[in-house]
């Protein structure tokens, strides 16, 4: 590991962060057929360690790909209904890392033959399969590798609407090679923990993107979690260098309206909560004093 990577990309992995719930420990009961507790820690445990030895990531020290933020959101119920009541309503979860999420949305019965996910790296999607004792065959979501700043992976284009709908075919979802097929034809899109990873410009560029996917018809929608604070601007914790460009739930309206031509045409909702592991993090930034948050969002066409 280089030296000159700032402290959070260093620290060791500690055991004491797995913290699963009854709700979370049944999920992966259910995925990976691993009934005894002890057992199934020291199975998580073990594509953790795989997984940080490569990818030095916080949310990989933290267990964050072993929660159910998904299914803690307000709009997820929203999104099982979309699965239950709208014919091949395609889903998308982006970024999908280990596809915790995407696993949960189907075990909760979103039809499998609607999903589809999608992330940077390819390796997270095989370590899903490694954690979870699956296969491409026997969970047979697509993936589709990409960076959603390629614009041959993900373009920006303005939002269909009901009187100028997309002229193109619904795709075949396991020929995707890049998400720009999709313009027009995704009811659903889960981001997860993502849009906080980049500064105000790529924010916007990447919500012109998913914008540009959303099917026209009322009801699609797009939602997530990510840091946020009460005021735009940058949350920077105490005595450290990281400066993280977050949105305000009201500066977060006004982007996503801005983009689908006013409040009559998309309802948003975003509100704070406190963020996971206290101001410090777990530990991450010690001392600090700068209030996490987390914003918890929706944007559904009307």
């Amino acid at each position: 590991m280089s030296n000159d990577l700032p402290k959070i990309y260093k620290m060791p992995l500690e055991e004491r962060f797995y913290d699963l719930d009854a709700e979370q420990v049944e999920f992966f009961r259910n995925e990976t057929g691993i009934q005894d507790e002890e057992e199934l820690k020291h199975h998580i445990v073990a594509v953790q360690t795989k997984a940080y030895s490569i990818y030095r990531y916080p949310c990989i020290r933290l267990f964050q790909f072993a929660k159910l933020r998904i299914a803690r959101l307000p709009a997820y119920p929203d999104l099982l209904r979309l699965g239950r009541e709208r014919k091949g309503a395609i889903f998308l979860d982006i970024p999908c890392c280990f596809g915790n999420d995407t696993r949960k949305a189907v075990q909760d019965g979103y039809p499998i033959d609607n999903v589809v996910a999608s992330d940077l790296h390819k390796d997270f999607w095989d370590l899903g399969h490694e954690m979870f004792k699956s296969t491409p065959e026997s969970f047979p979501v697509p993936f589709i590798q990409g960076d959603v700043f390629d614009p041959k992976f993900l373009e920006a284009s303005p939002p269909f609407t009901l009187g100028n709908p997309p002229a193109t075919p619904v795709p075949t979802l396991n020929t995707l090679t890049t998400l720009n097929p999709l313009r027009g034809h995704l009811s659903a899109c889960f981001c997860g923990a993502f849009f906080h990873l980049f500064s105000e410009d790529a924010q916007y560029q990447i919500a012109q993107g998913l914008a540009g996917l959303l099917s026209p018809q009322p009801g699609s929608m797009i939602f997530g979690v990510h840091g946020s604070r009460p005021e735009k601007g940058f949350w920077h914790p105490t005595g450290t260098e990281r400066y993280m460009f977050c949105h305000s739930p009201d500066s977060w309206k006004d982007l996503w309206e801005g983009l689908f031509g006013g409040k009559e045409n998309v309802q948003v909702k975003a509100a704070l909560r406190d963020g996971d592991g206290g101001n410090d993090l777990h530990g991450t930034y010690p001392g600090n004093k700068e209030p996490h948050h987390l914003m918890e969002w929706s944007v559904t066409r009307i």
